[in-house]
C-alpha cells in the first residue's frame, strides 16, 4: 500500500464516512491542532519509563485523541452513525480525565501561583503539550459541533496535562514568587 493517494491534491481532504472538505476548513483545522496535541503527548510518553504509570495514561489519552478527532471529521448528517468512546467522545470520557486529575492532584502538592515550565524535560514536554491542547480547544469552540463533548475534553484534557507536568515535577514546583 503507498503512503500517497494524490486525492488532497486538489485541497480537499477527505472525512470519516464520507465527503471531502477544504484542507484549510473548520474541522480540519481542529484536528490539525489535536493531531499536534497527539503528536506532543507522544514526545512526554518518548521521555518516560515504558511501563510507568504516566505512560501508560499517556497511551490512554492518545488513542482517545483518535476518537475525538473521528468525531471532529464527521460531517453532521452522519454523527448517527458514530459510537460512545470509539468515534465520539463520550461524557464518560470527561469524567475519566476528571478522575485522573483528582488521583494526581492528591498525590502531588499542587501550586497555588504560575508555574515556571522547564523543571525537568518531560514536565516541560507536557507543559509545550497543554499549549497545544489548548489551541485546539479554541479551534473547537469556534467550529461549535451540536451535542457533544469535544470542548469539554480538551478542557478537562488540558488541565489534567498540566496536573501530569506538575506531577512530573514532584515537589519541586518552580514559580512566579521564587
Amino acid at each position: 500500500m503507498k503512503i500517497y493517494t494524490r486525492n488532497g491534491d486538489d485541497g480537499t481532504t477527505g472525512l470519516y464516512f464520507g465527503g471531502r472538505v477544504e484542507k484549510n476548513s473548520q474541522p480540519i483545522e481542529v484536528n490539525g491542532a489535536v493531531d499536534e496535541a497527539q503528536a506532543m503527548l507522544g514526545w512526554a510518553r518518548s521521555l518516560s519509563e515504558p511501563s510507568s504509570r504516566l505512560n501508560e495514561l499517556l497511551i490512554t489519552l492518545e488513542r482517545d485523541l483518535w476518537v475525538l478527532m473521528a468525531e471532529v471529521a464527521t460531517l453532521p448528517t452522519n454523527r448517527h452513525k458514530l459510537a460512545a468512546g470509539k468515534s465520539l467522545v463520550s461524557e464518560e470520557m470527561v469524567t475519566r480525565l476528571e478522575s485522573e486529575i483528582d488521583a494526581l492532584s492528591a498525590e502531588t502538592p499542587m501550586p497555588a501561583e504560575f508555574v515556571v515550565p522547564g523543571e525537568n524535560q518531560q514536565a516541560a514536554a507536557l507543559d509545550v503539550a497543554r499549549t497545544v491542547v489548548r489551541r485546539a480547544e479554541r479551534l473547537a469552540v469556534a467550529y461549535d459541533i451540536e451535542h457533544s463533548f469535544v470542548v469539554a475534553y480538551l478542557n478537562r484534557l488540558s488541565d489534567l496535562v498540566w496536573t501530569m507536568a506538575r506531577w512530573a515535577e514532584g515537589s519541586h514546583h518552580r514559580t512566579s514568587r521564587h
